[in-house]
């Protein structure tokens, strides 16, 4: 059934070519070569343009050809965001290699086992490396350390062929074997995506575009190469301005940023804020979760919602979201430039329009497979039965969709257990798993659950041994050690056994819906006793829903994370004057040690002011 097929091309705007070159590095060298003085990547006082790039790029490059990084290599890129990244990474596929990123942010296990797993030849780094363990014949780079060695190589682009089916990075998701998979991505996929972002934003060497998202988030791929391909400049902030909605409007506005992507839940706090009218900005780009908000007609930019899993180099669908309120969500668009998409029954029949089916994904971009995983290649990447091409194969999603009358597509959830939490994917397995190596723990499950909001929580319940105490705070301090935070379950609920089925298979729908005041969570209640608690408590009891916080309930065992620890950051903004920090949230999670941080930024404020008063009343 054609209708089914849904592989219209996106048509947000106009061819902006990037030559004939078939990888990155090619399409970069040419900008270089084109204006080598012009703005490439700027983070504070740092800057770098795209001649002194080219060279650090092509040194880095050839250092590493001479250690004998080459073809299908993978070097391990354990740095924060910053220049050094993108010249270590630009570097790694010049010299032919496949990077992969090591987020600093995510526990020493993880990342060791992506490094064991990945068989990495080379870890790139900037300072030591705590903990981590390098496989067998992996060395190490420190580009501070070793930056003589490396200034002593060519500057010249190293003499190889990188063929288009060449792995370009390696990125890790979580696994449903209950341990993280690497996708393999090749340079065909990441130039389409170029290409196609090229042509659908009008990008041009005007643009001035940013680099927010973390180094582990797939999106950090789309934000880097795509401008560096026409010129552009890239711009990094710092992880303050990052986590705060407020300040990073703000740098947004006074940076003159015209192109911007922003992770779903942080793109609807920016759409519902004011913004000058005067913004340099034309489009900002959200996706990696369900959009649930539609933008002003009053905003000076183009929203535009998008969606794609790691397997399908970031981007599979993407659409404008239309201005002023609507019927519905919003529609996750259409397919890019050469991507086909198809909606299937369980017999791998395409369904009729309007009619939910999964989601399969099918052209350049789709992945060469997982990483050192045959088995687990085979059942999601299968043959296209619709391809008249050889070898042709489709992606399986595991989401489920509908093709609206428009020709846009709708989201619907997802086919397994599989859960979106703030955007990245998360296998529950892979975190029970973990949780089940707790020594308090007998037997343990995490599902997915929406809460209140319609927001997806992680919840985990627990049978616990009857000789070892554990609180939440155990568990979530544990896994926190092993896994990252958005990994996290928001509810640890006791259990005296886990629901089984006739069959004797886990009954998901008999496990209890999460309560607080019944689960391993909540403190003994304790009333605000000062002004600064009070007016806090009624801050976070409506940010999470809850009738009712005591000042020694702890944020994030209440169900808060990171992005909502952004928005009681701006609140607390709004209602006393003063910036915490998202690192000082971390460090002081209970309501009272957070009302403490307040009060002394509220008089280290106050002191200030008095200082000035002071120097200006001196002066006169």
């Amino acid at each position: 059934m054609k209708d089914a097929l849904t592989n219209v091309p996106s048509s947000l705007g106009h061819p902006a070519p990037v030559g004939a070159e078939v990888h990155v590095p090619g399409a970069f060298a040419a900008a270089a070569a084109k204006a080598p003085g012009a703005l490439a990547v700027c983070s504070g006082e740092e800057r770098l343009h795209y001649g002194e790039l080219e060279s650090k790029a092509n040194r880095l490059a050839n250092y590493l050809r001479s250690v004998g990084v080459g073809s299908e290599n993978v070097v391990g890129l354990y740095l924060d965001r910053s220049p050094k990244l993108v010249v270590s990474a630009l570097a790694v596929m010049k010299a032919g290699a496949a990077y992969l990123p090591l987020d600093r942010a995510q526990p020493l296990e993880r990342l060791n086992f992506m490094l064991q797993d990945s068989g990495a030849t080379v870890v790139i780094t900037a300072g030591h490396l705590p903990g981590l363990s390098l496989p067998q014949d992996c060395s190490l780079l420190d580009v501070g350390r070793d930056h003589a060695a490396i200034g002593a190589y060519s500057d010249q682009t190293p003499a190889i062929t990188i063929a288009p089916d060449q792995l370009a990075y390696v990125i890790y998701t979580s696994g449903s074997t209950g341990e993280p998979k690497g996708v393999e991505l090749t340079h065909r996929g990441l130039m389409n995506l170029v290409r196609w972002h090229l042509r659908a934003f009008q990008v041009t060497a005007e643009d001035r575009a940013t680099s927010l998202s973390t180094l582990g988030f797939e999106a950090a791929v789309w934000e880097i190469w795509p401008y560096l391909c026409a010129g552009a400049s890239l711009h990094l902030t710092t992880d303050d301005v990052r986590n705060s909605s407020s300040q990073l409007r703000d740098w947004l506005v006074s940076q003159r940023i015209t192109i911007s992507f922003l992770a779903t839940q942080v793109a609807e706090q920016m759409i519902q804020m004011s913004w000058p009218r005067d913004s340099a900005l034309r489009y900002l780009l959200t996706g990696a979760d369900v959009l649930t908000k539609y933008p002003s007609p009053t905003l000076p930019f183009v929203l535009v919602n998008n969606y794609g899993p790691t397997e399908c180099t970031v981007v599979t669908t993407s659409g404008v979201v239309p201005a002023g309120v609507r019927a519905g969500l919003p529609s996750i668009g259409r397919p890019i430039d050469n991507t086909v998409v198809y909606l299937l029954n369980e017999q791998m029949k395409p369904v009729p329009p309007g009619e939910a089916g999964e989601l399969f994904v099918g052209g350049p971009s789709v992945a060469r497979g997982y990483r050192h995983r045959p088995d687990l290649t085979a059942q999601c990447f299968v043959s296209d039965p619709f391809s008249k091409q050889p070898g042709a194969r489709l992606y399986r999603t595991g989401d489920l969709a509908k093709l609206l009358p428009s020709g846009e597509i709708a989201f619907l959830g997802r086919a397994d257990d599989q859960v979106k939490i703030r955007g990245y994917r998360v296998e529950p397995l892979e975190v029970a798993k973990v949780l089940a190596t707790h020594p308090a723990v007998r037997d343990c499950v995490a599902i997915g659950r929406d809460d209140d909001h319609g927001e997806k929580r992680l919840a985990a319940y627990v049978v616990l041994r009857s000789d070892v105490p554990a609180t939440a705070a155990d568990f979530r301090e544990f896994l926190l050690s092993r896994l990252p935070e958005y990994m996290i379950p928001s509810f640890f609920m006791n259990v005296p056994a886990l629901p089984t089925t006739p069959q004797g298979k886990l009954d998901r729908g008999a496990l209890p819906e999460p309560d607080l005041e019944s689960s391993l969570h909540r403190e003994e209640y304790v009333a605000p006793h000062t002004p600064v608690e009070e007016q806090l408590v009624q801050i976070v009891g409506p940010l999470l829903g809850l009738p009712r916080v005591g000042v020694n309930d702890n944020f994030f065992l209440l169900g808060g994370h990171s992005l909502l620890g952004t928005q009681l950051i701006a609140r607390v903004s709004e209602s006393f004057g003063v910036e915490m920090s998202l690192l000082k949230l971390f460090d002081h999670p209970r309501i009272s040690e957070m009302a403490e941080q307040i009060e002394k930024l509220i008089l280290a404020k106050i002191e200030s002011a008095s200082e000035e008063e002071v120097a200006g009343g001196t002066g006169r």
